[in-house]
C-alpha cells in the first residue's frame, strides 16, 4: 500500500495514549476502539495527526491485551503507526511511548486517544508555542461560577486564571522525557503531563484550546460527538449542466416538465426539455456522475421521444441512493422566444416537484442574449443550471 510521503522537516511525533479501559463510557469495550459515526475514535484520531505536514511519527500506546481491537481499528490508509505496549498506570505508559520515539523527532505532542475532534488549529496553536517555550498546552478559560459543596453548596470558588485543560500538550522531547524520568523516580501519579512538566521545572505555555475537542468519557460524550461530525462533515456538493436545442417543426416547446405554446418545437433525441436536461446534468455533475449521455445514450431507440422527467427523476435517485438531498436548484433559459415569464411560476413548481424540494428552492428565470448568437437569432433555446446537494 502506497502511504503519503513525509515531509523532511517533520521532526515532531504524535504519541496518542491508548492503553485505558475507559469503563464509564460504556459500550461493553474500551471507547478508543468503539465506532463514532461509522469509524472507530482511535482511527478518527490517527488521521487528525496523520494529516498534519509537521508529524514525523505517529506513536501509539495501547493496552496489551488490545491487539485484535488496535489492528481493526488502526486506519491502513494512513502512514505506519508505530505500536507501543503500555504500562499499568498512564505515567507508565507515556515513558514507554516516548522510549519508542524515533531519532530526528525534537518535539513530541502527548494525546488522549478519547479526543478524536481535535482540529488543525488547536495543534497550530501548540506547535506555534513550542517555538518559543519548552512546553504547551491548550486550554479553555472557566467561564462558569465554581461552587464548593456536596449534597449542597458551601460556598462560592473564584474562577479567575482557572483553566480547563485539553491535549495534545506539546513538548520539546528531550526536556519531557527528562521530566517523566524523574517522576517515575519519585514515584505518584499525575493527572496529566502539565502536571509531570510543572514539577521538573518545565515552563508551559497556555495556548487556544476548543469546546469540540471533547474528551469521551461518558456515553453521552459520544451522541455530542456524533452531532459535532454530523455538522461538520458534512458533504456539500455543487454541480453545473449547460444545455441547447434547435427550434424545429412544432407548434410548443416543453419546458422544465411545463408545454408552453410557440410557433415551432424544439429538436431532440427525447422531448428536448432543455431546462430539465441542464438541471439533471447539474445533479450529476455535483456527484460526479456525467452526464445524460452517460445514463441514457442518445443511440438507444428505448430513449426517443422519451419525457426528460424520466432523466431527471433518475439523477435524484441515484443523489439519494449515494446519501445526498438536493436543497436547491437554479435554472437560467436563454432564448428570445417564447416569452418564459408568463410561465415561470408554472416551472417552477413543477420543477421542486421533481426535484423533491420546496418552491423556495427553486428558482427558474430567463434572459436573452441581445440578439446575439444562435439564440439571437432565435434559432433555438440554450439553459445553464446550478444544483446543489448535501449528505442527509
Amino acid at each position: 500500500m502506497t502511504h503519503p510521503k513525509i515531509p523532511p522537516d517533520a521532526t515532531t511525533a504524535a504519541l496518542i495514549v491508548a492503553a485505558g479501559r475507559g469503563i464509564r463510557a460504556g459500550g461493553g469495550i474500551p471507547k478508543q476502539y468503539r465506532a463514532l459515526a461509522g469509524d472507530a475514535v482511535l482511527a478518527r484520531t490517527i488521521r487528525a495527526f496523520a494529516a498534519h505536514p509537521a508529524i514525523g511519527q505517529i506513536l501509539v500506546v495501547r493496552h496489551a491485551d488490545d491487539s485484535t481491537l488496535f489492528q481493526a481499528a488502526c486506519p491502513k490508509d494512513v502512514r505506519p503507526v508505530t505500536e507501543v505496549i503500555g504500562g499499568d498506570s498512564r505515567d507508565a505508559s507515556v515513558r514507554a511511548g516516548l522510549a519508542a520515539v524515533t531519532g530526528g523527532m525534537t518535539r513530541v505532542l502527548i494525546h488522549d486517544a478519547a479526543r478524536p475532534l481535535v482540529s488543525r488549529a488547536v495543534i497550530d496553536g501548540v506547535l506555534n508555542a513550542l517555538d518559543h517555550h519548552d512546553g504547551a498546552a491548550p486550554a479553555l478559560a472557566v467561564s462558569d461560577a465554581l461552587w464548593r459543596g456536596a449534597q449542597t453548596v458551601t460556598g462560592p470558588e473564584d474562577r479567575a486564571g482557572l483553566w480547563r485543560a485539553q491535549t495534545p500538550q506539546g513538548f520539546r522531547l528531550e526536556a519531557i522525557r527528562a521530566a517523566h524520568a524523574a517522576h517515575a523516580a519519585n514515584a505518584g501519579g499525575a493527572a496529566d503531563d502539565v502536571e509531570v512538566a510543572r514539577a521538573f521545572g518545565i515552563e508551559v505555555a497556555i495556548t487556544q484550546g476548543d469546546e469540540d475537542n471533547l474528551k469521551l468519557t461518558l456515553p453521552q460524550d459520544f451522541a455530542r460527538a456524533a452531532r459535532l461530525l454530523k455538522d461538520t462533515e458534512m458533504d456539500i456538493r455543487t454541480g453545473n449542466g449547460f444545455d441547447v436545442h434547435r427550434f424545429g417543426p412544432g407548434d410548443q416547446v416543453m419546458l422544465c416538465g411545463v408545454p408552453v405554446p410557440h410557433m415551432r418545437g424544439l429538436q431532440g433525441h427525447s422531448d428536448a426539455d432543455v431546462g430539465l436536461h441542464a438541471v439533471t446534468d447539474a445533479i450529476y455533475g455535483a456527484l460526479a456522475a456525467g452526464d445524460i449521455g452517460t445514463h441514457f445514450p442518445p443511440s438507444d431507440p428505448q430513449w426517443k421521444g422519451a419525457e426528460s422527467h424520466i432523466f431527471l427523476n433518475h439523477a435524484v435517485e441515484l443523489a439519494a441512493g449515494q446519501g445526498f438531498r438536493i436543497t436547491h436548484a437554479d435554472l437560467t433559459l436563454i432564448c428570445e422566444r417564447p416569452k418564459i415569464g408568463p410561465h415561470a411560476a408554472a416551472m417552477r413548481a413543477e420543477l421542486a416537484r421533481l426535484l423533491r424540494i420546496d418552491p423556495g428552492r427553486v428558482s427558474v428565470k430567463a434572459t436573452t442574449s441581445e440578439r446575439l448568437g444562435f439564440t439571437g437569432r432565435k434559432e433555438g433555446i440554450a439553459a445553464m443550471a446550478t444544483a446543489t446537494l448535501v449528505t442527509s
